[in-house]
């Protein structure tokens, strides 16, 4: 039986070979999205299910990094009158700032009236519920991305939702595609709002790498209402609060009463130092983008140091109080400590 040894080890080694070969493959089903316009998104994945981080065939080998943590934060926000208007010519020692209840060990710069680079993300609910306001939001939406995109500066992108979420048009200046990204919508299905929230501020916002400060800001139509998603409302608020994101709620709701999805388009707004609007006609829609308009324009950026920081991954909170008890200041609730 000598004889026969080498070839059984040589049909080992091929069987074993065909099966690293076969574990290798793509999975069935999971397609590149690389120059695919619109993009379909898978949705997040549930909670305690997220990425573990493992090396992939293009990174065999662990790269050992060293991260510094910073314990700089920026905070953005708006003062307003008792009547609603802008207040833009207030100085820094007219305000108090408390992080964690504790006033900051040191408040790097202030500045008013600030004229960031904007990136807008434009969340569109496409789902059934909002058919019957549809297309005149749709036209509503464009006009407000002709007007707020400066091409030299800022960029926006285009994002559908109904249970799935879809990138109609990805990051650009480009005002016509960002619009031809609005009226390719088409409504129907149900909706994952907190799915598409989510994806927006982690795969779009956190992963679009710029050189200089900018202002993030989320631009949400839809009416608050949600069947569909993995992730739960408070994993989305968290994931804009990580995200530095600034959410802009407009509410297709059509009925008079605040209903559970107003009440949830509220929460995300008050979360991330944004506001909900709440249009019942035409016009009043179109105003609402105007004052969101002004708004982005119209705002105040500190940089602070926390007395107490510890690179812990907790929540802090952010409390900004104006000197002027009538003065209303609309920011952020807080953040979360990067990890060492």
């Amino acid at each position: 039986m000598k004889p026969m040894r080498l070839p059984l080890l040589l049909l080992s080694g091929i069987l074993l070979a065909s099966l690293a070969v076969g574990q290798s493959q793509t999975p069935a089903g999971v397609t590149s999205q690389a120059g695919v316009v619109p993009q379909a998104v898978a949705p997040p994945a549930p909670s305690g299910a997220r990425d573990s981080g493992t090396a992939t065939d293009d990174d065999p080998k662990p790269v050992e990094t060293y991260r510094k943590v910073v314990d700089l934060v920026p905070v953005i926000f708006t003062v307003t009158d008792k009547h609603g208007k802008f207040v833009r010519d207030l100085k820094q020692d007219q305000f108090q700032i408390l992080d964690n209840n504790r006033p900051p060990r040191e408040v790097v710069s202030f500045e008013s009236q600030t004229d960031l680079p904007l990136r807008v993300g434009i969340l569109i609910d496409a789902s059934n519920s909002i058919r019957d306001r549809f297309l005149f939001e749709q036209q509503a939406t464009e006009q407000f991305v002709q007007s707020i995109i400066r091409p030299r500066s800022d960029k926006g992108f285009v994002l559908a939702f109904d249970e799935v979420s879809e990138v109609t048009q990805d990051f650009t200046n480009d005002v016509d595609k960002l619009g031809a990204g609005i009226r390719m919508i088409r409504p129907g299905g149900g909706t994952a709002m907190w799915d598409a929230v989510y994806y927006a501020c982690r795969d779009k916002m956190m992963k679009e790498k710029d050189n200089t400060p900018v202002r993030r800001a989320i631009i949400l139509v839809s009416d608050g209402d949600d069947n569909q998603s993995r992730v739960l409302r408070q994993e989305a608020i968290e994931m804009a609060q990580r995200a530095e994101v600034i959410v802009y709620t407009i509410s297709t709701n059509l009925s008079n009463i605040h209903d559970t999805g107003d009440h949830n388009l509220q929460a995300l707004a008050d979360a991330t130092g944004g506001r909900a609007f709440y249009p019942y006609k035409l016009q009043d829609l179109s105003d609402d983008f105007g004052q969101i308009q002004g708004e982005l324009r119209s705002q105040y950026a500190i940089a602070y140091k926390p007395a107490d920081f510890m690179p812990n991954g907790q929540f802090r909170s952010i409390q900004i109080i104006p000197e002027n008890k009538k003065l209303k200041v609309r920011a952020r609730k807080g953040y979360f400590a990067p990890k060492r």
